[in-house]
């Protein structure tokens, strides 16, 4: 029972060290990798607040260290699905209850353990499960999940203060309730703070959730496990699965109590998903909530009055950090022939600076691909790109799996505006460059629009105001986060709330109070304080 109108601290974005060489930080997280990498853990299942291990175990690998064992998970049954389904039906029974305040304090907790002891730790797990640099690692597993936690329950705090008119003689209140049921979580491998952002935001808001991290990410998942049941996480409320993912799909998918999906990960299982909640509909108690992020064939247009380092710049780091592995990453590039050359040479000159390698070395840009499958993928459009008259690949090309799945970072361009690298979606560190000329700007948009299905990031580059404005309007459908002379990726909880449109999702905006909405079931009580007594209305005479 509510004894207060509390007022939770206010979020602020973490801020990001910078672990330049001689810093605590980077002592801290180099002491995390050693120790992480020289021991073995084992990820049971975690099920209404029980390790359960179902002894169907997979080994855990660096994704630049493959033959390196970091440990194993195990797989979940059927059986291990429904029972955590069970669990979480049986918690929600008093996490639906719980006041606001007390959930909070949970989350809000967890935001100080990672900014605090956990740092180095959930920094260097992310750094061995999903090779990323230091600075990536930095940005993803600390900075942006502390920000999710925080403005998460801010946002939270706001969306209940939101309250109809009342009068004298009706008192008019919302109650923004959890949903009747529980929610399914199905995270990405790229990022530590969205595997841990999506049952997060969903529980915050009094719902109970089955969570199934990626397969390539499940090293790191085990420690935001741990830091939400150090955090006071309830058992039963998370519930942590592995295992072959379309048999817990159909699992959950089939329960009478799926009230939603929180979803991020490729647009082609996301439609699955939704065609299967839609074959089953006439089972469920309530109609689901579909909440997903998805692909992306993300942009970057220069206009001939841009700034060719700017471009570069842009280009280099929208599409090589992290391996390119972001949904966010600019994978197709259409540069005004006025400044091609210069924006070449920058190109060039930068890629030449750049080493590649394990992430324990923080000199390192580069590290290497998620996996074989995706290294194979790769390599295999790189090599095509060799022999097509159609493509020139002007730096990197070379793919080595000797070790670790390593890319160089590659810079394909092209004449023909829909080669198949300017059109498909790759997910690593490769670019195509399409040259245009200058005369040719609203033509050059137009394509830019047309080309792909998805429509989740972009960005332009323009010293001409006039130009930009004509971009901004002809590109209004084409990414749902938009870029004005800047890369398009690093989008900052409270700052850009994040996601797109067309094939790259529901467009629900993680990190903003759009996308706690989806979870929450809102009831209106009107209490009048005089009943009428007499049926008569006054036009009766």
């Amino acid at each position: 029972m509510g004894k207060g109108f509390f007022e939770v601290p206010i979020a602020v974005n973490e801020p990001v060290k910078d672990y330049a060489p001689g810093s605590p930080e980077r002592a801290a997280v180099s002491a995390a990798y050693k120790k992480m990498y020289n021991s073995k853990v084992e990820v049971p299942l975690y099920i209404n607040g029980k390790n359960v291990k179902t002894g169907a175990t997979a080994t855990m690998s660096p994704p630049h260290d493959h033959k390196h064992s970091l440990g194993v998970y195990h797989n979940a049954k059927k059986k291990n699905i429904t029972d955590a389904i069970s669990s979480a039906l049986k918690a929600r029974e008093k996490w639906a209850a719980t006041p606001w305040e007390q959930r909070a304090a949970i989350f809000l907790r967890a935001a100080e353990l990672i900014a605090g002891p956990y740092r180095a730790k959930i920094n260097a797990a992310t750094m061995l499960a999903q090779s990323k640099n230091i600075y990536q690692a930095e940005i993803d597993a600390s900075c942006e999940l502390i920000d999710f936690l925080r403005f998460n329950v801010q946002y939270m705090t706001e969306i209940y203060a939101e309250q109809p008119e009342s009068t004298s003689s009706v008192w008019n209140r919302l109650e923004y309730r959890p949903l009747e049921g529980f929610v399914y979580a199905i995270t990405p491998f790229n990022f530590t703070a969205i595997a841990a952002n999506l049952p997060a935001s969903a529980a915050l808001m009094g719902n109970v959730v089955i969570w199934k991290p990626s397969d390539s990410q499940i090293y790191s998942a085990k420690v935001i496990l741990d830091i939400f049941k150090e955090a006071g996480v309830p058992a039963g409320v998370i519930n942590m699965v592995m295992g072959d993912p379309v048999m817990i799909t159909d699992t959950v998918l089939t329960s009478p109590d799926f009230s939603g999906v929180h979803f991020t990960g490729s647009t082609h299982v996301f439609k699955d998903i939704w065609q299967k909640i839609g074959t089953n509909i006439h089972n469920y108690k309530t109609y689901p909530r579909i909440v997903g992020e998805t692909g992306g064939k993300d942009f970057i247009v220069a206009h001939k009055s841009s700034d060719p380092k700017q471009v570069a710049t842009a280009i280099i780091r929208g599409s090589f950090e992290f391996q390119g592995q972001k949904c966010s990453a600019a994978s197709r590039c259409y540069v005004s022939k006025s400044i091609w050359k210069a924006v070449e040479k920058q190109l060039l000159k930068d890629l030449s600076s750049m080493t590649m390698g394990s992430p324990e070395d923080m000199s390192n840009f580069i590290t290497a691909v998620i996996h074989e499958g995706s290294f194979d993928k790769l390599a295999k459009y790189i090599n095509n790109a060799k022999k097509d008259k159609k493509a020139k690949i002007i730096a990197g090309g070379k793919c080595d799996k000797k070790e670790g799945y390593f890319i160089e970072p590659t810079v394909i361009v092209t004449e023909d505006p829909k080669y198949t690298t300017m059109c498909t979606e790759l997910f690593g560190p490769v670019v195509t460059i399409y040259v245009f000329e200058d005369k040719n700007w609203e033509k050059t948009l137009q394509l830019v629009d047309e080309t792909s299905e998805y429509a989740l990031t972009g960005a332009v580059f323009s010293e001409d105001r006039y130009a930009l404005e004509v971009a901004i309007k002809a590109l209004e459908n084409a990414a749902g986060n938009f870029y004005v002379n800047d890369k398009p990726t690093g989008a900052v909880v409270g700052q850009q709330p994040f996601g797109g449109a067309r094939a790259s999702g529901t467009n629900d905006k993680a990190g903003s109070k759009l996308n706690l909405y989806r979870w929450i079931s809102p009831r209106m009580i009107k209490e009048t304080f005089v009943s009428p007594t007499d049926y008569r209305y006054p036009f009766l005479g």
